[in-house]
C-alpha cells in the first residue's frame, strides 16, 4: 500500500483515538517499520516521552543537541531520561567538519538563521533518521502557524517515511493536567517565562499573554526550524480529513 494512502487510512481510523492508543499501534504494528521518537526535551516534551516509556521504553529517542541549547535543557534531558527509564536515548550532534567550515565562531545564526538551523538541526536529523521508517513528534495544532491543520499521520513529501503526531489535537490544559496527574518534572525555564524552548540565541522570554511559540526567533518571520517537511500532497477527498 502506498504510504500516503496508509497515512490517510490511519487518520480515519484514529480520528477520536487517545494518544496512548495511537502510540501503542505505531510502536507495535510492523507496518510502521523501524520507529523513533524525536524529542527536543522542551517545555511539553515530557508528556510524549512518558507515554512512550510506559508502552515501549526501548524505543529510540533522538535528541538534537545543536550545541546551542540552554544548559537547563541539557540538564533536563538527562533528568527526564533517567526518571522515565528511557533505554535508548541517542544524542545527535552536528557534523564537526561542517560546523568548522560553516560556523567555526558560532555566530552563523546572526547572519543566516535558516542556514544555522539547517546545519545544526535539519542535516543531523536527516542523517539520524536514515534508517527509520516512521518518526514520532510532539507537534500540536495549538502552536498555530503551519501546525493549525496538523494531521495525526502524514507522509513526508520527499522521503519514504511516515510522521506521527499523537498529540496534534491536545490543548494546553490537557498537557498541564497530564503532567500534574503523573507528577512529571517541569522544564526549569518554563517558570522563567519560556513556554517554548529552542536554542539559546533564538529563544526569548514572552509575556503570559503571548502565544506559546512567540519567543522563538522573536522579531523574525521564521516560525519553524526546518526539520518538519511539508506532507505529501493529498487529493481533495483525502485532504478533507
Amino acid at each position: 500500500m502506498p504510504l500516503k494512502e496508509f497515512a490517510y487510512q490511519q487518520n480515519l481510523r484514529h480520528q477520536k483515538s487517545p494518544a496512548e492508543e495511537i502510540l501503542k499501534q505505531v510502536l507495535t504494528d510492523v507496518r510502521f517499520g523501524e520507529t523513533a521518537l524525536v524529542s527536543a526535551f522542551g517545555s511539553e516534551s515530557v508528556v510524549l516521552l512518558h507515554m512512550v516509556a510506559q508502552i515501549a521504553p526501548r524505543t529510540p529517542v533522538l535528541f538534537l543537541d545543536t550545541e546551542m541549547h540552554f544548559p537547563e535543557t541539557l540538564q533536563y534531558q538527562a533528568q527526564v531520561s533517567k526518571t522515565l527509564g528511557l533505554k535508548d536515548v541517542r544524542i545527535i550532534t552536528p557534523d564537526r567538519e561542517q560546523v568548522f567550515i560553516h560556523d567555526h565562531d558560532g555566530l552563523l545564526h546572526q547572519a543566516d538563521v535558516d542556514a544555522c538551523c539547517d546545519l545544526r538541526k535539519s542535516q543531523p536529523l536527516e542523517t539520524a533518521l536514515a534508517n527509520f521508517d516512521t518518526w514520532i513528534t510532539g507537534r500540536k495544532r495549538i502552536h498555530g502557524g503551519q501546525r493549525v491543520q496538523l494531521p495525526l499521520f502524514e507522509k513526508e513529501s520527499d522521503v519514504p517515511r511516515i510522521k506521527v503526531n499523537p498529540l496534534a489535537h491536545w490543548t494546553s490544559a490537557e498537557i498541564r493536567d497530564y503532567m500534574k496527574a503523573h507528577k512529571l518534572p517541569v522544564h526549569p525555564l518554563v517558570a522563567q517565562g519560556y513556554p517554548s524552548i529552542g536554542c539559546m540565541p533564538c529563544t526569548a522570554r514572552v509575556s503570559s499573554f503571548a502565544q506559546p511559540r512567540d519567543g522563538r526567533w522573536s522579531g523574525k518571520t521564521k516560525t519553524e526550524c526546518g526539520i518538519h517537511r511539508s506532507p505529501a500532497p493529498a487529493s481533495s477527498e483525502m485532504s478533507a480529513q
